[in-house]
């Protein structure tokens, strides 16, 4: 797996340390509100798991599937929400956590259909943002690393739905992911 790395651009410290930011930032921001984290699966797995574990407020998670992607390596434009929360978001404050900002297209269909829903607010967390890839413009409130236009894996974000194991992100070899 690690001949398949072409670079590694944060290690796991160094994602620690930007999640612990994060954490605390939003449990300042929510402290004394009924907060509801929103795992948007697979990718954001990983990190909601230590995020929620940075925020020391009182927090309800819960997880969604929603996908642009599919096996690809390139957006659709169509988004498939695959799996709904399995509680209620009404008077909650949302926070969807996401792996990765590319286009925008996912995660502005998520907050339209979650801001639809009477949820006191709703707001987005991404561990990575690509914003020279956007196609819509979307607001994200917190926000982790910003990447270059490279194909990326690691902490929870798959290729083929393998290397989500790795404890950095790196980016692959061009050969690995070539059509």
């Amino acid at each position: 797996m690690e001949n398949h790395v072409k670079e590694i651009l944060f290690t796991k410290e160094e994602i620690d340390t930007m999640v612990l930011q994060i954490g605390k930032q939003i449990a300042k921001d929510y402290k004394g509100k009924d907060l509801m984290l929103i795992c948007v699966l697979k990718g954001a797995n990983v990190f909601m798991s230590d995020l929620m574990k940075a925020i020391d407020i009182p927090v309800e998670i819960d997880f969604i599937s929603a996908s642009s992607y599919g096996h690809s390596t390139v957006s659709s434009g169509v988004v498939k929400f695959l799996k709904d929360t399995d509680s209620s978001v009404e008077d909650k404050h949302v926070i969807l956590v996401e792996d990765l900002v590319d286009t925008g297209l996912t995660l502005n269909y998520l907050l339209k259909n979650f801001r639809n829903r009477d949820a006191a607010s709703v707001e987005a967390c991404t561990l990575l943002d690509k914003p020279e890839r956007r196609t819509v413009d979307v607001d994200v409130k917190y926000k982790g690393f910003n990447i270059p236009d490279e194909f990326i894996v690691g902490y929870g974000i798959d290729y083929a739905e393998k290397y989500r194991n790795l404890p950095y992100i790196a980016t692959l070899k061009p050969e690995v992911y070539a059509d």
